[in-house]
């Protein structure tokens, strides 16, 4: 019998039935250890938004049959340094591609219609016609991290009329037509770059990859928009070139975050700061439900998990 472990009563009834070999159970393991009677039941754990750490995944340790651990988020980093020895940890990797490319176009747009501007001048009650707002259409388009989300962005990015340029670990041409660059080819690219999406994830080659050489490289005016982790940019770095007026950015992720009280980020001229909310989706939506779905086929056919990103090294 595969168990499925869920951390609320609504995620259960939104996998409904999963089959006669299967079942579902409501445990979150940031509130205690797994129910004895279901300790060394459960197959799948699917933990809630938030639980890093090793105290969570120490709970989890306790589940001896436990095979797939199932996280919601398709950042993983959080968790890796946790996961037990013998465990797969799988990420969400698909769940959150059009809600993450979304808000990284609603930003683009915000930013290059001046729209804060505007709302600051309704809130006064004033109508200001003096700034000008350029189109998102023919601006050249750099997507630093072209994959599922990468993708999704290009397609939304496409419809607006923008050119868009891809880059990621190799060079390709993406299935969608897109030409994708290699990381080593990004210096050349950034002085053309008018508008950069970051979307690459945080790995020990990504952690500061925006500094102060990078920004240095694009044009006046460009903008910088940050859907992947705050870590990936320098954040004195951007202050300055933020402070300096010579270029925008809309930050949906920070370093540090949450951001503080008083920081400058917050008053910086040109700059959107949204509270890492680009991909949020609930454990009960359609996408990540179907996920867990075929988490279960997966366990059913004795294959890897979907998604699987690693396999855990930590100690019991």
């Amino acid at each position: 019998m595969i168990t499925v472990s869920v951390p609320h009563p609504k995620i259960a009834d939104a996998l409904g039935d999963l089959g006669e070999d299967a079942r579902v159970i409501v445990w979150d393991p940031r509130e205690g250890s797994a129910p004895e009677d279901e300790r060394e039941r459960i197959t799948i754990a699917c933990v809630p938004h938030a639980s890093g750490g090793r105290e969570v995944y120490g709970r989890l340790a306790e589940c001896p049959d436990l095979r797939v651990i199932q996280i919601p988020s398709a950042g993983y980093e959080h968790a890796a340094p946790f996961v037990p020895a013998g465990k797969k940890l799988a990420n969400a990797r698909g769940v959150h591609d059009s809600r993450t490319a979304e808000m990284a176009l609603a930003l683009a747009l915000a930013s290059q219609r001046r729209l804060p501007f505007y709302w600051d001048a309704q809130r006064r009650e004033t109508w200001d016609a003096s700034q000008f707002s350029p189109s998102l259409a023919d601006r050249r388009c750099l997507v630093v991290g072209y994959g599922s989300i990468g993708s999704a962005l290009g397609e939304r990015l496409r419809a607006c009329e923008a050119e868009v340029v891809g880059v990621a670990r190799s060079a390709r041409t993406d299935p969608d037509g897109t030409e994708v660059h290699a990381m080593s080819s990004l210096p050349s690219l950034l002085p053309d770059a008018e508008v950069v999406f970051l979307v690459t994830p945080l790995t020990d080659e990504t952690e500061g990859l925006v500094d102060a050489a990078f920004l240095a490289a694009l044009p006046d005016d460009a903008l910088l928009i940050n859907v992947s982790r705050g870590r990936v940019v320098d954040a004195d770095a951007l202050l300055a070139e933020l402070q300096a007026g010579r270029i925008r950015a809309a930050l949906d992720v920070t370093d540090p975050e949450p951001l503080p009280d008083g920081h400058p980020l917050w008053s910086a001229p040109g700059c959107i700061v949204v509270p890492h909310i680009a991909g949020n989706a609930k454990m009960t939506d359609r996408r990540y439900v179907d996920l867990v779905r075929k988490q279960v086929e997966a366990v059913r056919h004795g294959d890897d998990p979907v998604n699987f990103v690693m396999m855990g090294a930590f100690p019991a």
